[in-house]
């Protein structure tokens, strides 16, 4: 019987899928719990579906390109009674996964955990994520990497926003938190560094001040998230 469900949404991420993937399996094989693990690839052009397959996990074909659908297709083809949504270039510990569990066996309906980021960094990142970080955990919001709630609290808050095109995370964070104890782990996760090497800290400040000035209205369109939609760059630490 399937209790944990690892949701994973790609879009064109055969070079670090691999990795994730691995290190899930792994921590599956030290669990008790039944666990399965979907990819829900969305209109991939490169490997990303057959690296998926690879490695044992269930592909669900989808064409939305919008990360909260994406995520959602995820869940309802989920089993598990517990939901962990895991992007694609992310790796999780035992340690993490093991404190989630705990933390939904006794009685918290989702939350989040610390964030690490792999490879060298510019310079520009380290105050920027100096500030971020603190303040997206104690405004107790979820990074979109590692996000784990119960099939129930997910269902009952309507899952992730297709309104928005980005900051889903946040938004499922506050409807969780009014629908029951969402908690922040120490443990943290460990992520992939490429969009702040891929991306000036112009680009980077300039979408963070639309967001902030624009609110909904800039998150609800495509074509003002390039940095989540726009052609994919070349990490220079392709290694990380």
């Amino acid at each position: 019987m399937t209790s944990v469900s690892f949701i994973i949404p790609a879009y064109n991420e055969q070079e670090v899928l691999g990795r994730t993937l691995a290190a899930i399996t792994q921590v599956a094989g030290r669990l008790t719990e039944g666990v399965e693990v979907i990819v829900v690839d969305d209109a991939s052009t490169d490997r990303t579906a057959d690296i998926a397959r690879a490695h044992g996990a269930q592909v669900i074909p989808v064409r939305h390109r919008q990360i909260s659908a994406t995520r959602n297709a995820g869940a309802r083809a989920a089993q598990g009674e517990w939901l962990v949504f895991v992007d694609a270039d992310t790796v999780v510990s035992e340690a993490l996964v093991r404190a989630a569990l705990a933390a939904l066996r006794a009685g918290a309906v989702g939350g989040g955990c610390s964030v690490r980021f792999d490879g060298p960094l510019p310079d520009y990142a380290r105050p920027l994520l100096a500030v971020a970080l603190p303040l997206y955990r104690a405004l107790r919001l979820a990074a979109g990497c590692f996000v784990f709630c119960t099939r129930e609290a997910f269902n009952a808050v309507g899952g992730f926003s297709e309104g928005v095109y980005a900051a889903e995370e946040a938004l499922l964070s506050v409807a969780l938190r009014r629908h029951g104890r969402f908690v922040m782990l120490r443990e943290s996760v460990l992520t992939s560094g490429r969009k702040l090497r891929t991306h000036s800290g112009g680009e980077i400040l300039g979408t963070l001040l639309r967001v902030a000035f624009a609110g909904r209205k800039a998150l609800g369109r495509r074509e003002a998230l390039a940095l989540w939609y726009g052609e994919r760059r070349a990490d220079p630490d392709s290694d990380a």
